[in-house]
């Protein structure tokens, strides 16, 4: 019998659906609440059991980063901690605080003009839930409009885990065996060895029982080669490296090949954002903002311990890269509190690399080299 998304869209289900939103109470068209400088709303508190399955939001602000200093979080069966915990354009979809479409399965990011932020990942409780939003910024939403749909039950199996999402974030620097050396594609030297995970990035690190489900990842390059020859590995219930998963690049990973750059949207994995290449010349390369994606909803993840999922930043991780990501799992509870979310300043995009950037840099290799005629492809001096 088919397990697709439609298989079971025929069964009969003993729930109650309900909604909440925020609908007008008068009666009149003002369909959105206001959120304060510094304060949290609660979107939903939620009492029973049942199960969430879809959430709409768009909003209006003056703050420029509100994707990125809106804090959306989200609490099971009465635990303190969040299982939820991330800036909202970063769960849904979007990274660096930026607006740009995006589709996949279970997340989107929709029109007009990418301000529209839907999520049906299912989200079950047997206890109550309860969703927040926090502004950390000192610049107040004027306008917050949402739906969370969900359906009442009178209770919800063991076998259901509760559904988590972690952000994380990092710039990375060169960690290798040949030293402080940019060394991607054996430009400098041959390439090192990395028979260890541990100075990769870690984008999901759940304890517990569970199953993970997938990933956005955001990546700001600040080189024109190539970021993605990184292993992504996947360590269950504390075994050796190179674990039950071990991968062969990170576009591989997303289920791409051969360093892409290009728009791709499958419902299960792709590219949402690229940088492009300058002039339309592939020898400019991968430098600036890429966002790319992979559910595993037909293939999670699982484990009975814990889990340890991370990615090298370059092969053996030789470089340096601005990172973000939001992993998203299903799990037991009481599940494990998350490090602390890193600080809107922390979490403020560094600025791009543009064409003046790498201008300067041009003029510093000619002085390097003693200036006059350096054209650019000339061999390094050894």
């Amino acid at each position: 019998m088919s397990n697709g998304p439609l298989s079971q869209i025929a069964q009969i289900v003993d729930a109650t659906s309900k909604r909440i939103s925020s609908y007008d109470r008068t009666g009149g068209n003002g369909d959105n609440i206001q959120i304060g400088a510094r304060d949290t709303a609660v979107l939903a508190d939620i009492k029973g059991a049942g199960i969430i399955k879809h959430i709409w939001i768009t909003l209006s602000s003056k703050d420029e980063l509100s994707r990125k200093n809106l804090v959306l979080r989200a609490y099971w069966d009465g635990q303190e901690h969040a299982s939820v915990e991330s800036p909202i354009g970063d769960f849904f979809g979007n990274g660096w605080g930026i607006k740009y479409n995006f589709i996949s399965m279970p997340l989107a990011v929709a029109p007009k003009e990418g301000h529209a932020l839907v999520c049906y990942f299912p989200m079950p409780f047997g206890d109550g839930a309860r969703i927040t939003l926090e502004n950390q910024s000192d610049t107040p939403v004027e306008a917050f409009y949402y739906y969370v749909d969900y359906e009442e039950h009178q209770s919800i199996p063991a076998t259901m885990g509760r559904f988590h999402a972690w952000y994380h974030q990092e710039i990375t620097t060169p960690e290798s065996d040949t030293g402080d050396v940019e060394n991607e594609w054996e430009i400098f030297d041959k390439f090192a060895n990395n028979p260890t995970d541990a100075h990769n990035y870690l984008f999901c690190s759940p304890e517990g029982t569970g199953h993970f489900v997938g990933v956005n990842y955001y990546i700001n390059c600040p080189t024109p080669v190539w970021y993605g020859e990184g292993d992504d590995m996947f360590l269950v219930d504390g075994e050796p490296w190179p674990g039950s998963a071990h991968g062969t690049g990170t576009e591989d990973y997303f289920n791409q090949s051969w360093c892409p750059d290009e728009h791709y949207c499958h419902p299960y994995f792709g590219t949402a954002r690229a940088p492009g290449r300058l002039n339309d010349s592939p020898r400019f390369g991968w430098l600036g903002r890429t966002h790319v994606y992979r559910f595993h909803l037909e293939d999670p993840i699982r484990f009975k311990k814990s889990l340890r999922a991370s990615i090298e930043h370059g092969h053996a991780n030789c470089l340096t890269l601005e990172l973000a990501s939001v992993a998203y799992w299903y799990q037991t509870t009481p599940s494990k509190p998350f490090p602390p979310l890193p600080t809107p300043e922390q979490r403020k995009p560094l600025p791009e690399i543009g064409v003046v950037e790498v201008h300067r840099w041009r003029d510093a290799w000619r002085k390097a080299r003693g200036g006059g005629l350096q054209f650019g492809h000339e061999k390094a001096v050894n």
